[in-house]
C-alpha cells in the first residue's frame, strides 16, 4: 500500500483533469482484472473474477479527483486569476505553493497591512486571489498558462509521528490505493471496481459508472473529515484519527443501508478491526449517487479519517487505513452471501 499511495498522491488530478492518476492505476490493475474499460467521463470500470460467482452484482468504487484551482484571467502584471475546483475552504488557499503546467507558482492576496481593519477577520475572498509564476506580464504568462488550466497544490508526501501521513488528495487516492490491493488480492466472489471522476464537483463520474455497471451491492472507499484537534470537543469531532474505519449511518447525501452498516460493526468486532461512526451528520460522497442509481443500489460507505481535508496538507494514520481495507475486503464477501 505505502508506494502505491505516496505515487497516487503525488500524482496531479483535479476533477475534469484525471489522466495522470488514471493512467497509474491502469498500470496497476492490469493483469489482475478480467477486463477493464475507460468510458466518456474517464472512470475506470474493472471486473475482477473471483473463485466463485454468487449472482449478486458488487461494486467496490473510490474517486481518482482531487480538489484545486483552476485558471481563469490572467492580469496585466502577469498574475493569473483564480477559482477553485471543489469546496475548499479560502483561509487554506492563500500563501499556498502550487504548480501548473509544471510550473511552480504561489497564491497570492491583497497585502493585509492595505486591508481596512474592519476587514481583517472577514474570510478571504477566493476572487481577490492570485496565483504568481515569477512573470511580469500577461502576454509572457500566456507563454505557459492558458484559461482553464488546473492549477494544483504543491506538497510532499511525508511519514511522521506515530505512522501518521501528510500530504494532499488523500481524499481519495487512499481509496483508489485501498481498490488497487484489493484487485492485486484473491477473492472469493466476481467483484466490479470503478476508479470515478469529478467526485469533488458534484458526484458526476459515479453516476455514470454506476448506470453502466448496474450493482446490486456498492461499498464505497473514501476519505472523510477528523476534526480530532484543539478547541473541537464532543460531536463537533466527528470523528478521530487511529481510532480505525468510519463507518457513516448517514450524511448529506445519504442514509445508508443499516444492514449493511450493522454488518460492518459485526465484521468489526468479530475480526478485532478498529471501526468508528461518525457523530455529525454532515458532507457526503459518491454513494449520494450511486444509490439512486436505476432502481436503486445498497450501499455503505467505509471511510479513512483525515484531519485538514481537502487542504495541501492534510494528515491520516496508515492503521486507519489498513483497518478500512481489512474490513473491506471481509464485507465483499459477507455481502454476497446476504
Amino acid at each position: 500500500m505505502l508506494k502505491n499511495l505516496k505515487e497516487l498522491c503525488l500524482l496531479n488530478g483535479i476533477s475534469g483533469d484525471e489522466s495522470s492518476v488514471a493512467d497509474y492505476i491502469v498500470s496497476q490493475i492490469s493483469g489482475y482484472v478480467e477486463n477493464y474499460h475507460i468510458d466518456s467521463l474517464g472512470n475506470i470500470i474493472a471486473f475482477k473474477k473471483g473463485k466463485s460467482c454468487s449472482g449478486k452484482k458488487v461494486l467496490v468504487s473510490a474517486h481518482m479527483d482531487e480538489v484545486g484551482l483552476i485558471a481563469t484571467y490572467i492580469n496585466l502584471d502577469g498574475t493569473i486569476k483564480i477559482d477553485t475546483v471543489g469546496g475548499i475552504n479560502s483561509n487554506a488557499i492563500i500563501g499556498r505553493q502550487v504548480t501548473v503546467n509544471g510550473l511552480f507558482g504561489v497564491v497570492g492576496s491583497q497585502a493585509v497591512h492595505n486591508i481596512p481593519s474592519s476587514q481583517r477577520n472577514k474570510q478571504p475572498n477566493i476572487q481577490d486571489m492570485y496565483v504568481d509564476i515569477g512573470t511580469t506580464s500577461k502576454d509572457e504568462t500566456l507563454k505557459y498558462v492558458s484559461l482553464g488550466d488546473s492549477i494544483n497544490f504543491y506538497s510532499k508526501y511525508e511519514e511522521f509521528g506515530n505512522e501518521y501521513v501528510k500530504s494532499k488528495a488523500l481524499d481519495d487516492r487512499v481509496g483508489c490505493c485501498i481498490m488497487i490491493d484489493l484487485i492485486q488480492s484473491e477473492l472469493e466472489f466476481d467483484t466490479y471496481f470503478s476508479f470515478v471522476t469529478q467526485e469533488e464537483v458534484g458526484l458526476r463520474g459515479s453516476k455514470v459508472a454506476s448506470y453502466t455497471i448496474n450493482p446490486d451491492y456498492a461499498i464505497v472507499l473514501e476519505g472523510t473529515t477528523a476534526v480530532d484537534i484543539g478547541g473541537s470537543v464532543g460531536e463537533k469531532r466527528v470523528c478521530t484519527v487511529g481510532s480505525g474505519a468510519v463507518v457513516s449511518f448517514m450524511d448529506r447525501r445519504t442514509i445508508y443501508d443499516k444492514e449493511l452498516y450493522n454488518l460492518c460493526f459485526e465484521i468489526s468486532k468479530e475480526n478485532a478491526i478498529p471501526c468508528q461512526t461518525k457523530t455529525m451528520i454532515a458532507g457526503g460522497n459518491d454513494s449520494g449517487s450511486i444509490q439512486l442509481s436505476r432502481r436503486g443500489v445498497r450501499t455503505i460507505a467505509i471511510s479513512v479519517p483525515c484531519r485538514y481535508i481537502h487542504s495541501s496538507s492534510s494528515v491520516m494514520a496508515l492503521s486507519d487505513a489498513y483497518a478500512c481495507e481489512s474490513l473491506a475486503k471481509i464485507l465483499i464477501p459477507r455481502v454476497n452471501n446476504l
